[in-house]
């Protein structure tokens, strides 16, 4: 079973109107940025950032944890997400999940980290603090 590193920083889901633009600062050239995931749809932009990184005029919920699936993963895994999902689920513990090429990423309200790692662990997905 993979096991995650929880990633330092307080992490913010934000929404910005359709046809929004990438954010002005949103990205850092090696700056400590953390983890920043943008989807465009016809309906939104949503935006994983750190929370002091929150778009100006967005929408946002914070404060989230954020645990990186230990990778890369080869793309033929199968249930990887699933196996970490599924006992948060039953712990009644919300999540926000997004991948990557190279990995899977799951975020956690912070006022339940404690027990998400808990449930993680005993799932046998270790987590790195």
């Amino acid at each position: 079973m993979p096991a995650l590193d929880l990633l330092p920083d307080d992490y913010a889901v934000c929404r910005l109107p359709a046809g929004s633009a990438l954010p002005a600062g949103l990205v850092g050239n090696g700056d400590g940025a953390g983890v920043v995931s943008v989807t465009w749809t016809a309906d939104e932009v949503s935006v994983i950032c750190r929370a002091d990184r929150v778009p100006e005029g967005a929408t946002a919920e914070a404060p989230w944890r954020c645990l990186r699936v230990a990778g890369p993963l080869d793309f033929a895994l199968t249930g990887v997400l699933a196996s970490m999902v599924a006992p948060l689920a039953a712990a009644r513990v919300t999540i926000m999940a997004f991948s990557t090429y190279d990995t899977d990423y799951i975020l956690v309200p912070s006022v339940r980290l404690a027990e998400a790692v808990a449930t993680l662990d005993q799932a046998g997905h270790p987590v790195t603090t």
